[in-house]
C-alpha cells in the first residue's frame, strides 16, 4: 500500500512539473543576470546593441545621461568576482560633438571605436543635426572624441540612428531618418583621406513614394559582393498613413553610383508594418529582421509586430516568409531590437512589450527540420529588476546573450544584462 501511495505521490509530483514547465513557457533553462545598473550620471537609456571586443568587455552607448545629459560611451569590464565595472569612456556635450548617441559603437582593426550621435534627446536638442564620431584609445586608458562628419540637414542627411558598417576598404556607411534631396532621409558613406579628414557621400536619398522607403532606421548590412541591404520605417504600401515600410538592396555601379532594388513592400497584415532596426544575415543567404507595428493576430489588434524572413531566388526576386507573428500574450509585443543568429541558424531577440508582466521578453526562434519555425521564451522582464529591452542581442561565443534594457524598476535609467540558455 505505502509503494502505491509514494507512486501516486511521485507520479503528481511529474505532472505538476510537466504543467509548471508548460507555463513557463520554456523559459525555465534560461538563467538571467543583471550585470550592470545605469544612475543616470553615468548614462541612461542605452537604446542599440552592446559590442565585445577581444578581451571580452562589453561597449555601447546611451543616448541620455551623464555630466550634460546627452549620453554617454562606456565600456563595462568583468571582473574576477562576476562583478562588471563601467567606464565612461565619454559624455556628449550637445554641443560640437553631438549629443544621444543613437546606434551602438563598431571597432575597427586598430581598436578604435565608432559611432553616430542623433543630435536630439527629447526634452534637449543640440547644436547640430547629428556627428559621426571615433572614439581613440589612449596609453593612459582615456579615451579621444574625434567628430568625423557633422550633417547639415541637406542633401547630406540628418539625425543619423543606427550602427555604422565597414566595407573592404575601409568606408563607413550608415543610415539617416532626416536630410537628403527629398527631405526623407539617406543611406550616406563617408571614406577617409590620406589627411585624416573624412568626405561624406549618400549612395542613396529615399523619396517616400509606393517605389522607395523613408526614414531609414538601423544599419546597411553588406553581402559578399558588395550589395548594401536594409529597411526603411515608412514608404512602400499605402495602407499605413505614409507607407508600412520597404526592404530594399542597393547595387554599385562602376562609375560609383548606387542603383535601388525593393525586395518587399510590408502591408500591415501578418508580415506586420515599419520595420526597425537592423537586418542579419544567416549562413545561407537568407535575411532577417523585424517589424515594429502592424500584424492582426487575435487579442493585439494591429500593434504587435512580426519576424520576417527574405529568401533569395535564382530570378532575383525574393519571397517572404513570417517565422514568428506576436500575439501581445507571454510572446511578448513589439520587435524593437536588432536579431541574432547563431552557427545553427536559430534567431534571438527580444520584444519591448508584452510577456507575462507586460515589460518586455527575449525569444528564441529555431528552424523545425518538418519546415517553419518554433517559438521558444528566455525570458520575460518583471520590470524589477528590468523592464522594456529596447535594442536586441548579441552572443558570445559560448552562446550567452547580452543586452540592455530602458527601464530598471522605480527608476529609468537602464540596465545591462546576461541570459545564459
Amino acid at each position: 500500500m505505502r509503494r502505491k501511495q509514494l507512486l501516486r505521490i511521485s507520479i503528481g509530483i511529474l505532472v505538476g512539473l510537466a504543467v509548471l514547465l508548460v507555463l513557463l513557457g520554456n523559459s525555465w533553462a534560461a538563467t538571467y543576470k543583471t550585470l550592470y545598473r545605469f544612475t543616470g550620471s553615468d548614462g541612461s537609456q542605452p537604446d542599440y546593441a552592446l559590442t565585445f571586443d577581444a578581451a571580452g568587455n562589453l561597449y555601447g552607448a546611451t543616448c541620455l545621461g551623464g555630466t550634460y545629459g546627452y549620453g554617454v560611451a562606456f565600456e563595462l569590464t568583468p571582473g574576477p568576482d562576476g562583478v562588471w565595472t563601467e567606464t565612461v569612456l565619454h559624455e556628449f556635450s550637445g554641443g560640437a560633438d553631438g549629443g544621444c548617441p543613437l546606434g551602438g559603437l563598431i571597432f575597427d582593426a586598430a581598436g578604435n571605436l565608432y559611432g553616430v550621435t542623433y543630435c536630439y534627446t527629447y526634452s534637449n536638442i543640440c547644436a547640430n543635426y547629428g556627428t559621426v564620431f571615433e572614439l581613440t584609445p589612449n596609453a593612459d586608458g582615456t579615451w579621444t572624441d574625434s567628430v568625423l562628419y557633422t550633417f547639415t540637414n541637406g542633401p547630406d542627411g540628418a539625425n543619423p540612428a543606427g550602427p555604422l558598417v565597414f566595407d573592404a576598404q575601409g568606408n563607413l556607411y550608415g543610415g539617416a531618418l532626416g536630410g537628403g534631396v527629398n527631405g526623407n532621409g539617406v543611406v550616406f558613406e563617408l571614406s577617409p583621406n590620406p589627411d585624416g579628414t573624412w568626405v561624406e557621400s549618400t549612395p542613396h536619398s529615399f523619396t517616400c513614394g509606393p517605389d522607395d522607403g523613408c526614414h531609414f532606421v538601423g544599419s546597411p548590412i553588406f553581402d559578399a559582393a558588395g550589395n548594401l541591404y536594409g529597411a526603411t520605417y515608412w514608404g512602400g504600401e499605402q495602407q499605413c498613413e505614409i507607407g508600412c515600410g520597404v526592404a530594399f538592396k542597393l547595387t554599385p555601379n562602376s562609375d560609383g553610383s548606387w542603383t535601388e532594388s525593393l525586395l518587399y513592400r510590408f502591408q500591415a497584415k501578418r508580415d506586420g508594418a515599419n520595420p526597425a532596426h537592423d537586418m542579419v544575415f544567416d549562413a545561407a543567404g537568407n535575411l532577417y529582421g523585424a517589424t515594429f507595428w502592424g500584424t492582426t493576430q487575435q487579442g493585439c489588434g494591429t500593434t504587435c509586430g512580426s519576424i520576417y524572413e527574405l529568401t533569395p531566388n535564382p530570378d532575383g526576386t525574393w519571397t517572404t516568409r513570417i517565422p514568428h507573428a506576436f500575439t501581445g500574450g507571454k510572446d511578448g509585443a513589439v520587435p524593437f531590437g536588432n536579431l541574432a543568429v547563431d552557427a545553427a541558424g536559430n534567431l534571438y531577440g527580444t520584444t519591448l512589450y508584452g510577456g507575462s508582466f507586460g515589460y518586455g521578453t527575449v525569444f528564441k526562434l529555431f528552424p523545425k527540420a518538418t519546415g517553419g519555425w518554433e517559438f521558444q521564451l528566455l525570458h520575460t522582464f518583471p520590470d524589477k529588476p528590468a523592464a522594456n529591452p529596447d535594442s536586441g542581442v548579441i552572443l558570445d561565443a559560448a552562446g550567452n546573450l547580452y543586452g540592455t534594457t530602458t527601464g530598471d524598476g522605480s527608476t529609468s535609467f537602464g540596465t545591462v544584462y546576461e541570459i545564459t540558455p
